[in-house]
């Protein structure tokens, strides 16, 4: 008989990020996309070296999208989509909440397209109300308060 196949609730996507600080070279670093169902709204964006421990931001899937088209994002996170001059690398921009700078992070945009495409076969776009669990967010809520 077949093994039962466990459900896919997640997308990961790896990619060689350029990512620049102000003052510093621009650099390639490993970075990864990724989706969960049990978090439907948020993208999960890490990077890691074998120096350092993973740095993960956290933010709108939609955010991401709509980046894919226009400039958005207020905040910490703002996302371009590609330029004329980079056709195939979209911007995103991590800003510490401590003014304690900001990163510059290019990403190809095809890579960035095909790992949303791949989450909405999960979650489609609007459907993400359904797929959140309240008990388990309130129950996360109230542990906070104690």
């Amino acid at each position: 008989m077949g093994e039962k196949k466990e459900p896919v609730t997640t997308v990961v996507r790896r990619v060689t990020a350029a990512v620049g600080i102000p003052g510093e070279l621009v650099v390639p670093l490993s970075a990864e996309f990724c989706y969960d169902m049990a978090d439907p709204y948020a993208v999960r964006l890490s990077f890691s070296t074998l120096e350092i421990e993973p740095v993960v931001w956290v933010f709108a899937r939609l955010l991401l999208e709509e980046g894919m088209h226009r400039p958005v994002g207020v905040g910490s996170v703002l996302v371009s989509p590609p330029h004329w001059c980079h056709r195939d690398f979209m911007r995103i921009v991590l800003r510490s909440r401590a003014d304690e700078g900001a990163a510059r992070i290019e990403v190809p945009a095809v890579e960035v397209g095909e790992f949303l495409r791949r989450s909405y076969t999960l979650v489609p776009p609007g459907a993400e109300s359904l797929h959140v669990d309240v008990d388990r967010a309130l129950a996360a809520l109230m542990d906070r308060c104690d």
